[in-house]
């Protein structure tokens, strides 16, 4: 298939351009969020192209793949054809609800002419989509490859502007448990997170490379995931493939990407230090539970299951309109 999507989110799309499809990446000079091409930092195949809006009116096109309310209108404009009425399309949703967790209306409610794809079980949950059909394809991460030597007796943390984002991410909460053990934090906008918690425990290590930020990760002794409100950020999964125990806030998705025996999963702050301090201090216990997080995370989030599962709905929606399309794992109705 041709399939056109926008480049939103790094590690989902790295995912999803792996399949055996020609993905066509809307690309402006400028590049920015509605032109940004293929990335730098990301290794994708060569069958994910740069596409100019201005060749996507002519150019043959089986799917739309949204992911932002705007896309729709620039889909519409770009390729000459409406999504959904003179070309399929689906809607995938990545986050939670941004601001009332049980009553936020999607932006593609109660919609006959699109299907809406959650990422994860837990976002379809909280979703009011009214009348619109959804599904749940779950996130597929390309793996990393056992990396873990755990050989520093430190907690590695992956995350994006922790203090613009503060208690969403679980900023708050970093000084509480540096006191417990080292945190070395990683991802943009971290320059400067350790004079602005004042704790030194908090070691800024820059946003690397992906490849090098995994082999730096996977050298501390322990991840931590502290996000209060998130979909499941996919840098839990990728220490997990890395073969790394991890310790986690029972919140949103993370209770089942977090199963007995991985680590710890916990709403209890308390619990998580005491785990988390037991991990650093025992490399075995450490070694053996990473090895079962490696296990599981290949197993519920494999790229090829992944791919399977995306190709049986393109299939699908491209046969017939998406209202019509007996979609697996799909519903009718509110969510």
């Amino acid at each position: 298939m041709n399939i056109v999507l926008w480049h939103v989110h790094g590690s989902w799309t790295t995912a999803f351009v792996q399949g055996v499809h020609r993905y066509l990446i809307p690309t402006l000079p400028e590049r920015g969020p509605w032109g940004g091409g293929r990335p730098a930092a990301w290794d994708w195949p060569a069958s994910a192209v740069e596409v100019p809006p201005t060749e996507l009116a002519g150019a043959d096109v089986d799917v739309v793949v949204l992911q932002r309310p705007e896309e729709l209108e620039l889909a519409r404009r770009w390729l000459h054809r409406t999504p959904g009425r003179d070309v399929p399309a689906v809607y995938v949703e990545h986050n939670t609800p941004r601001e009332h967790a049980a009553t936020s209306r999607h932006p593609a409610a109660d919609r006959d002419d699109l299907l809406l794809v959650h990422v994860t079980h837990f976002n379809r949950l909280m979703w009011d989509a009214g009348s619109t059909r959804t599904a749940v394809v779950e996130h597929g991460v390309v793996d990393p490859g056992h990396r873990y030597t755990g050989e520093l007796p430190a907690a590695a943390v992956a995350v994006n502007e922790p203090l613009r984002r503060g208690r969403v991410t679980g900023t708050d909460l970093l000084p509480r448990f540096a006191r417990a053990v080292p945190l070395d934090v990683f991802g943009m906008g971290t320059a400067g997170l350790d004079s602005a918690l004042g704790t030194a425990g908090v070691r800024p290590r820059g946003d690397l490379p992906q490849d090098r930020m995994h082999t730096e990760m996977a050298r501390r002794r322990a991840y931590l995931h502290l996000s209060r409100w998130t979909s499941l950020g996919l840098s839990l999964v990728e220490a997990m493939q890395l073969g790394m125990p991890v310790v986690a806030l029972a919140t949103t998705e993370a209770v089942e990407a977090v199963p007995r025996g991985t680590g710890c999963c916990s709403t209890d702050p308390g619990r998580l230090e005491r785990a988390l301090r037991e991990l650093v201090a025992e490399p075995e216990l450490a070694r053996t539970q990473g090895a079962a997080a490696r296990a599981h995370a290949l197993a519920r989030y494999g790229l090829d299951r992944f791919l399977g599962d995306w190709d049986a709905l393109l299939a699908d929606v491209t046969e017939r309109p998406a209202a019509r399309v007996p979609v697996a794992s799909a519903t009718n109705g509110r969510s």
